[in-house]
């Protein structure tokens, strides 16, 4: 899934100033980056690729700091051209910076700003969107970044719309890609964007890469979180939601407990995780369904009250939006790859002929207070951890392709 903004009539009347020349794109390098983020600007925009039909791009890799630049397993890269030929560049890329935590150079920084204020078409791949939004490009704006860093990017800059589930965010003339592959996709709808589809095709082939990819980050998300958010009072909530999952409530129920309006609840929950306190809630039913769906044989309407949703109608819609798939199809896919031999844990009757629970394994036992609130500390993440583990690829392609986004 992608968000490519097509009502920013501001960035489409937008023009290049005269010394800039819109085939030109700079790649602004700083050392610490990670070597392949790095290389994947580099390959797309700086590889003559004419004899299979996509355009020439000229490239320009800057430096964003006075080198030797280091990266990945102590290589030293020494750049050809510093901060001034950025000048010249209809687009500048930002594809890696080294650190969330520190702040980019001022002075690449001020690059930047100049450079969109000339009407250059500003990209950031993965954590590039930290040093985009370090010049205050992102400021209003819808951007993504890396699940694992959304929720940093949210709390650290309160004005960037951050969400964690797209590949790529277009806005125009800012551009933010999520990690490593999705910096593919976002290069691709740069020459998609500039060229058209056969040109981006042609060049996805090359690169032995699909030239659109359905769906978003939701199936890579874990529950990995900022060390910072556990200290957070909304912790204690988020543990009470987990262990009461298979009851029935809302984010009402939430913003109570956390004796604040719901308001204030939302903005809240948003600026410490990048994502609505709802989708946060449905997320993490639907995962509480997969879990169940793989490792018992509780009907699907069993599986929908276990997991809180109001009727199993509700279940299956909530189930397909997020894993494009029904329950029973992803039951059967994943039942259909599990090793020969390894047994998932039916339930058993209980008295009186009731279902009980499903037996326990020592991972899912019971576990003490301060142990459930550290782990709910970690559950505030942008989405839910869906685990991809055992079922086919294709059952996780939301339908959505790159230019949609997808309905609250």
């Amino acid at each position: 899934m992608s968000h490519d903004s097509t009502a920013a009539p501001e960035a489409a009347a937008r023009k290049l100033s005269g010394r800039r020349r819109k085939e030109i794109v700079a790649v602004l390098l700083f050392s610490g980056g990670p070597i392949f983020e790095s290389s994947i600007p580099l390959s797309v925009f700086g590889i003559d690729r004419q004899d299979a039909g996509v355009p020439r791009y000229r490239l320009l890799v800057c430096a964003g700091e006075d080198g030797p630049l280091r990266t990945t397993g102590g290589l030293e890269l020494t750049a050809p051209n510093g901060l001034e030929a950025i000048s010249r560049a209809g687009t500048v890329v930002v594809p890696a910076w080294r650190s969330i935590t520190s702040p980019p150079p001022e002075e690449a920084l001020d690059a930047l700003r100049r450079a969109h204020e000339e009407g250059a078409r500003i990209v950031g791949l993965c954590t590039g969107a930290f040093v985009l939004a370090a010049a205050g490009l992102l400021d209003g704006r819808p951007a993504t970044t890396h699940w694992m860093y959304a929720p940093t990017l949210a709390k650290r800059y309160p004005s960037v719309h951050v969400d964690p589930r797209e590949l790529f965010v277009d806005d125009g003339d800012v551009l933010t890609s999520a990690g490593t592959a999705a910096g593919i996709d976002l290069c691709l709808h740069i020459v998609r964007t500039d060229h058209g589809n056969e040109a981006a095709g042609a060049l996805a082939r090359r690169l032995v890469v699909p030239p659109r990819r359905s769906g978003g980050q939701e199936r890579y998300l874990d529950r990995s979180l900022p060390e910072e958010i556990g200290a957070d009072p909304l912790a204690e909530v988020v543990a009470w939601a987990l262990e009461h999952l298979h009851e029935q409530f809302d984010v009402e129920t939430l913003a109570a407990r956390a004796y604040m309006s719901r308001r204030t609840f939302d903005r809240r929950f948003r600026s410490l995780t990048g994502s609505a306190p709802l989708q946060w809630l449905i997320t993490q039913r639907v995962l509480q369904a997969q879990r169940l769906l793989e490792t018992s044989d509780y009907s699907v309407d069993e599986v929908a009250g276990r997991c809180g949703f109001r009727s199993p109608v509700a279940l299956r819609g909530h189930f397909r939006r997020q894993l494009g798939s029904s329950p029973a199809a992803y039951r059967a896919a994943y039942r259909a790859r599990r090793p020969q031999g390894e047994k998932h844990s039916d339930h058993h009757d209980g008295p009186h002929g009731v279902p009980g629970p499903s037996p326990v394994s020592p991972e899912h036992a019971p576990v003490p207070l301060q142990a459930r609130r550290t782990a709910a500390a970690s559950a505030l993440a942008p989405s839910a951890s869906l685990s991809t583990e055992g079922a086919k690829p294709e059952l996780y392609a939301t339908g959505r392709l790159p230019g949609q986004r997808s309905a609250p």
